[in-house]
């Protein structure tokens, strides 16, 4: 396998529409289907697989409607689906078998949005969530060139937007925590450029009026705010199944579901890598691949669970863009 550093990369953003569902698979409190967690923050993640999983979906999609006249069948078993995911199914003791030449990472939470008493919602960030975009954008061979700032304890970098002013004091207050702003704006505007690459407050704007998008309703707190944050800002809800015939609770039917709120935004990293192998012989560059997703990728897709209740709607973002094929 060729070395990480040889490797062409993108950075992928999911930016929720709907409520999001990516679930743990376990009860572990009084909440019966929580989000999946990284263990060592305890910040909402979504898993690479999972991700992976929505990709090759999608990516059959589009050759099935564009290439098999509808005919899902036979675009799960296209050649260049199969060099970039590799096989659907692979049958066990299978020697011919082969990985596909795409790399996808967990996607990472990089903007919260939690309520605000001014302004609406903010869109909350700490200095480690953005120093691990910028590592990870390093990742892809391509700088985030920005200086992460660290705001003091109980203090804040807040946008116009929901920043409270009263006297000679300015204090941002979101949920129950309340901040004093600090004049950072440098540093506030660097950090929203580097978001707006990857938020879709509005796909068809350019990227200037993204970015003031972002700002204005913009927060940076400390790492331990931010992770207070992201534990108890979620979206906690009761769920129920009804008796057909009575309309009825069903009995043992009430459970509790977690889910990350709307405007949540989360990132992953894509990694190509030249084709191994392909039913075929067909052999795709790394270039090849890059360009492949980038055809095939909607504005929206679903990911997580609960479709058909809508949970799981996301704006897609690919940096560089799509347009900018290096």
């Amino acid at each position: 396998m060729a070395d990480v550093r040889d490797l062409k990369g993108l950075l992928f953003g999911l930016h929720a529409r709907t409520s999001l569902h990516p679930g743990a698979g376990q009860a572990v409190g009084t909440v019966d289907l929580p989000i999946k967690r990284e263990r060592h923050t305890n910040w909402p993640m979504i898993q690479g697989s999972a991700v992976k999983g929505v990709l090759r979906d999608v990516c059959r999609e589009h050759l099935a409607h564009g290439t098999y006249g509808g005919d899902r069948l036979k675009a799960n078993s296209d050649s260049d689906l199969e060099a970039v995911f590799g096989p659907a199914t692979i049958q066990a003791g299978d020697d011919t078998a082969w990985a596909g030449a795409l790399i996808v990472t967990d996607a990472r939470v990089l903007a919260f949005p939690v309520r605000s008493l001014k302004g609406v919602f903010a869109w909350v960030t700490c200095p480690l969530a953005l120093q691990r975009l910028k590592d990870d954008a390093a990742i892809t061979g391509r700088a985030l060139t920005f200086d992460v700032v660290a705001p003091a304890a109980d203090t804040a970098f807040a946008g116009p937007e929901i920043r409270i002013v009263t006297g000679t004091s300015t204090a941002l207050v979101v949920e129950e925590l309340s901040f004093d702003v600090r004049d950072q704006g440098t540093a506030l505007s660097a950090a929203a450029n580097a978001i707006a690459c990857l938020a879709s407050p509005a796909m068809a704007v350019p990227p200037s009026d993204r970015k003031d998008a972002v700002m204005k309703r913009l927060a940076i707190v400390t790492d331990d705010d931010f992770t207070y944050l992201v534990e108890y800002a979620t979206e906690v809800s009761a769920r129920i199944a009804l008796d057909y015939r009575t309309k009825t609770v069903s009995g043992g039917a009430l459970f509790y579901q977690e889910c990350l709120p709307p405007e949540a935004l989360l990132y992953s990293v894509l990694l190509t890598d030249s084709s191994r192998s392909s039913r075929g012989g067909t052999v795709k560059t790394s270039d090849d691949v890059r360009k492949f997703i980038c055809n095939c990728l909607p504005k929206y897709l679903q990911i997580g669970g609960d479709e058909t209740t809508g949970k799981g709607i996301c704006a897609t973002r690919l940096w560089p863009d799509q347009g900018g094929m290096e």
